[in-house]
Order: C-alpha cells, then sequence, then structure tokens
C-alpha cells in the first residue's frame, strides 16, 4: 500500500510543478496597480499622454521645466495631482477623488518631479512673480500689455493663444504659470523675456502677468466680459453707493 501512496503523491507533485510552466499561468505574482510605486511606471501610465515623455512636448505644460518645478510648491501639485485642476483637461487622480492613485502614489510622483527635473539655482538668483495670483488684473492694461510684450511671437504661432477654443481648456493658474515659467520645449520664454524685435526690455511685473491673465481670461467669453465692463461702468442704484 505504500507504494501506490508515494507514487500517487510524486505525480500530483510534478503536476503542480508543470502546471507552473504551462502557457497562460503567470511567472510571477502580478502587482496590484495600486501597489505600483515606481516613478517611471507610474508616470508613464498617468502622466504621459498629456505632459509628454521625460515631462516635455506635451499638449499641457512641461513639468521637466526646472522653473515651473522651482515656481510651485508640493502642496500645490498634490493638489492639482490629486483633485484635478478646474478648468482644464487635468483630471483627478487620487482614489479619494474617484481616480486611481493612492496617496502614497501620488507622494511618488512629486518626489520622483523633484528628483529629476528640479534644480537649485532655477531662476538664477532672479525674483519671479508669485505663482499665485495676489491682486486682481486689469484686462484693458493687459490687453495693452499683450500688444506690447507678447504679440510680436504669437501673431505668427500656430497655436493661437488668444483664441476662445484654446483658452476653453486652459484655466487661469495655467496660463499664469506658463506667462512665469515659460516653456522651453516650445520656445516659450519665461517673465524675463525680450520686448519686441528682440530690444531689451524689463521682466513682467507680478501686476503685468495678473493683467495678460485677466485680458485672456476675458476672450473667453467674449459676451461675459462685455456685460461685466458695462454692469462695473453703470452707475450703481442702490443707496450710499
Amino acid at each position: 500500500m505504500r507504494f501506490p501512496a508515494l507514487l500517487l503523491l510524486v505525480s500530483l507533485a510534478v503536476l503542480l510543478v508543470g502546471c507552473k510552466h504551462s502557457p497562460g499561468y503567470p511567472g510571477s505574482p502580478i502587482t496590484r496597480p495600486d501597489e505600483v510605486m515606481d516613478f517611471a511606471t507610474l508616470y508613464s501610465q498617468n502622466c504621459t499622454a498629456c505632459h509628454g515623455a521625460n515631462g516635455q512636448n506635451g499638449p499641457a505644460i512641461d513639468l521637466a521645466n526646472s522653473e515651473y518645478q522651482a515656481l510651485v510648491d508640493d502642496a500645490t501639485l498634490r493638489k492639482w495631482i490629486s483633485s484635478g485642476m478646474p478648468g482644464t483637461e487635468m483630471p483627478a487622480f487620487a482614489q479619494a477623488a474617484g481616480g486611481m492613485l493612492t496617496d502614497a502614489q501620488v507622494n511618488v510622483l512629486i518626489a520622483g518631479m523633484r528628483k529629476l527635473w528640479s534644480r537649485p539655482d532655477a531662476f538664477a538668483g532672479a525674483m519671479p512673480p508669485p505663482y499665485a495670483q495676489e491682486q486682481k488684473g486689469d484686462a484693458h492694461n493687459g490687453e495693452q500689455s499683450y500688444q506690447s510684450r507678447c504679440i510680436s511671437c504669437h501673431a505668427a504661432s500656430p497655436q493661437q493663444i488668444t483664441s476662445s477654443d484654446y483658452l476653453a481648456v486652459v484655466a487661469d493658474q495655467a496660463l499664469r504659470s506658463i506667462i512665469i515659467a515659460g516653456r522651453p520645449d516650445i520656445g516659450q520664454p519665461d517673465w524675463r523675456h525680450l520686448g519686441p524685435d528682440g530690444k531689451t526690455a524689463p521682466p513682467l511685473s507680478a501686476q503685468d502677468v495678473n493683467d495678460i491673465v485677466a485680458y485672456l481670461a476675458s476672450l473667453r467669453n467674449p459676451t461675459l466680459a462685455a456685460n461685466d465692463t458695462a454692469n462695473q461702468s453703470a452707475p450703481s442704484t442702490q443707496p450710499g453707493r
């Protein structure tokens, strides 16, 4: 009786070992999506389509721009990745907001971007306008600034940044970030760019940036902008005002 039992055990062992080498059997345990903690994999799966391979040459802002990395802090990056950026095509990626990424994976993305693309001397000692708008912009002044500082390049650009179609998918903060940090991957200079015909010009001030963003924002829906201007200009009928 012992020999048949031993033979049965050996046959079962051979069968189990053979199954592991059969077609379709995974060679190693499959990693769950929420267990992936490799920056390159997470970036490729979630960011490349919009921000480009290696953080450049995508339709959205180039994350590999060291000036952008110096301009934005970790908390803001975490907010945009986790919850998305309203007014743009940037969706929410955090599980808490309906996405696929855990908080730890979001942190991996931030740490990876900092490691690869940040540079301590990104601004070479210069002080850029603040990342977030601190004062209200004036669209009329912004139009004048745009005409004197921006149109010489953008008038001939195939991408018309004054188009309502473009502005419909680019939020004010995204416009502000590009104006300040530039987009070196497509030749867009930062806030220190030269004036028309390459002439030396002072850097754009924080208020210049506020005004240009306000002007571009007014072009998203010219009818609403015109109504807003009319309402501001109309005399108030309320007592004491």
